[in-house]
């Protein structure tokens, strides 16, 4: 069975991306929108999940109700 290229939206504007064999900037649209993610992560507005270095306190969950 031959694989099925799908139209999926952008992660940043959400508009139609183009399959990876007819779009070198897949998942993004756009350049435009590929160099805003990287922006993106430059700046630290992702992070990816790690474990707490040794001495270091996890913050509290986002749904703590203990904070409220």
């Amino acid at each position: 069975m031959g694989s099925v290229e799908r139209i999926v939206p952008c992660p940043v504007c959400k508009k139609p991306a183009e399959p990876r064999s007819r779009n070198t900037t897949f998942p993004f649209c756009s350049d435009r929108c590929r160099r805003i993610d990287l922006g993106r992560w430059f700046g630290e507005e992702y992070r990816v999940p790690s474990p707490p270095a040794e001495g270091e306190e996890q913050p509290p969950a986002p749904d703590d109700a203990s904070e409220r």
